[in-house]
């Protein structure tokens, strides 16, 4: 049965541990805290451990710490039960961390999965104590959890991290200027990846905070650290080229020990500023902007001429002149409208000196499919489909005839799951916009019978509020579209694909109309093959939104008899 002791921290600690069960040679995980901070670690000897963080003045500010021991512990356990409550203590959000971020890595080992029952009951316990404060369902479904620092990384992940940072350890010694490109999928963990990063490097300036077993990576973030002759100079950033996202990581960054709101960037903010940053790690760069079907031109063309860049300046070009090292997480398959960077500039990147590029291929998110849903969804969505059909045992992937069972049937998820939601391809106009909607109504009951979607006797409203739309009060009730919900994750998601994207039986390939499109800067001045691979990127993005399943309606009858072929109809 698990114990867990309770005793001051303080100079006399380690002592009084040697003769408490569990204090001396033993593997435990412990928990050092006053009231608003707190740190996680493990060992094989609490009592010198104990002594070894009282010398430490950052710890010197807690002041009690609690011993978990059990009599099956071993060190695979305890190095996954901290790695488990570093996770979720960050989410939970009762204490700050003083935890740094390197070396959190997933690994398999003996009787896992009867451990993860055990530290479940762990965390109940731990909430009787008043060590945390939120059910695990809850901070799971929290944008805190989802974009935490501290997220175990696979083990693919984890060889990238250590390639960056040597190669950039590398250039920082030969002081050479380089860019790096982190290509990866849907799934495949980038923007946590980007944070990961951010994190690592901002702690390793504190050496109180790196805590890394491989003295390699040591090493190579000292040399990092000497990118400039002036330490506490160092100057990096996160870029986040969509609002809604960067919107959500800079509310995140604000509750984590060591970030702040104002790492998170724009490209605007870059191209105004005349600093140059040390490093600039850009996630989504896929949605970069380039000027064409601009919203405003003014502020765009005013920072391509403090470039001297000229018309033809995009904000990858900002980037790139704006500091000494870029890190750039990029997915062709997720560039969905004409404003974005093309994917010849990406390619260009490759005959700059000293570029490193980095394959991810392996899922960090627990997409129940895995990779091959990703591979399959991006097969069925194109004009060479999958031989055959597949099912998926762990992934909830259905076809619905009717519209309104499909969306009723996300609303029951979202009582037994939380974040299940429908969204839709921007095949209606948006009639709603603007408008003051009454909460917890599907359709607003006013006089004029307000509503965007119509499909049959069934009407629905397009989602009533541009950011945070995923976490708002009446978002089950509403329908997102891909702006509210790309970069986000779901654990159910309802799929409407409208009208704009038909399937051509007859010839077996998918069209596009474009009357039933209602993006009018997502479709001007673009030939009928450039909007085809948007839209399918665009419908490819969104059936990879949901984590335990994907329902799907859809419009046109050729694309429904189409989809049939693959996945399961209700």
């Amino acid at each position: 049965m698990t114990e867990i002791i309770t005793k001051k921290f303080n100079a006399g600690t380690s002592n009084v541990l040697k003769s408490e069960k569990y204090g001396t040679n033993w593997p435990v995980v412990y928990i050092i805290n006053n009231n608003e901070e707190a740190y996680v670690g493990e060992t094989t000897d609490v009592s010198i451990r104990s002594n070894q963080h009282w010398a430490n003045e950052v710890r010197r500010n807690l002041d009690k710490i609690n011993i978990i021991g059990d009599d099956t512990f071993n060190k695979s356990s305890i190095l996954d039960l901290e790695s488990f409550l570093i996770k979720y203590m960050s989410a939970d959000n009762k204490f700050k961390l003083q935890n740094g971020n390197g070396g959190l890595q997933n690994h398999n080992y003996y009787q896992r999965e009867m451990y993860e029952t055990k530290f479940r009951e762990i965390w109940l316990q731990l909430k009787s104590k008043g060590l945390v404060k939120n059910d695990l369902k809850m901070i799971a479904n929290s944008d805190l959890f989802k974009y935490s620092p501290y997220k175990a990384l696979t083990v693919d992940q984890y060889m990238i991290v250590n390639d960056i940072l040597s190669d950039l350890s590398d250039l920082v010694y030969k002081k050479e200027k380089g860019t790096f490109v982190v290509e990866g999928g849907a799934g495949t963990g980038k923007t946590i990846l980007g944070i990961y990063l951010l994190k690592l490097l901002v702690q390793a300036k504190d050496s109180t905070q790196i805590e890394i077993e491989e003295n390699q990576v040591e090493k190579n973030l000292s040399e990092i650290l000497k990118i400039n002759d002036a330490v506490d100079d160092l100057k990096i950033g996160l870029v986040i080229p969509m609002e809604n996202l960067r919107s959500t990581l800079k509310k995140v960054f604000r509750s984590i020990k060591g970030l702040n709101s104002s790492m998170v960037l724009s490209p605007h903010d870059i191209g105004k500023n005349d600093e140059i940053y040390d490093l600039l790690i850009v996630d989504e760069a896929h949605r970069l902007r380039r000027r064409k079907n601009l919203t405003q031109y003014g502020t765009f063309d005013e920072n391509n001429r403090r470039m001297n860049l000229g018309n033809s300046g995009t904000e990858l070009d900002w980037i790139l002149m704006k500091s000494k090292y870029q890190i750039l997480f990029y997915d062709e398959n997720q560039s969905i409208k004409p404003t974005d960077v093309r994917k010849e500039d990406f390619d260009k990147l490759m005959l700059r000196k000293n570029y490193h590029t980095y394959q991810l291929t392996a899922q960090l998110r627990r997409l129940a499919g895995g990779n091959e849903y990703i591979d399959y969804v991006r097969a069925v969505f194109s004009n060479t489909p999958p031989k055959k059909k597949i099912e998926f045992k762990k992934y909830d992937l259905k076809l619905f005839d009717d519209v309104n069972e499909m969306v009723e049937n996300i609303k029951s998820k979202d009582s037994e799951y939380g974040l299940c939601r429908n969204i839709a391809g921007y095949a209606w106009k948006w009639n709603s916009k603007g408008k003051h909607l009454p909460l917890d109504s599907t359709i607003p009951k006013d006089s004029n019978g307000l509503y965007d979607i119509e499909i049959g006797d069934y009407k629905y409203i397009w989602n009533s509020q541009a950011y945070d739309w995923i976490n708002s009060k009446n978002a089950v009730n509403e329908i997102g579209s891909i702006h509210t919900t790309q970069g986000f994750d779901l654990n159910y998601t309802g799929l409407i694909i409208g009208n704009e994207l038909k399937y051509d039986i007859k010839n077996n390939i998918f069209k596009v109309d474009r009357s039933n499109y209602y993006d009018a800067k997502g479709k001007a001045d673009t030939t009928e093959e450039e909007l085809l691979n948007y839209l399918l990127n665009i419908y490819r993005t969104m059936m990879t939104r949901g984590m335990l399943g994907t329902y799907i309606y859809v419009c046109d009858e050729g694309l429904r008899e189409y989809l049939k072929k693959y996945i399961e109809c209700i």
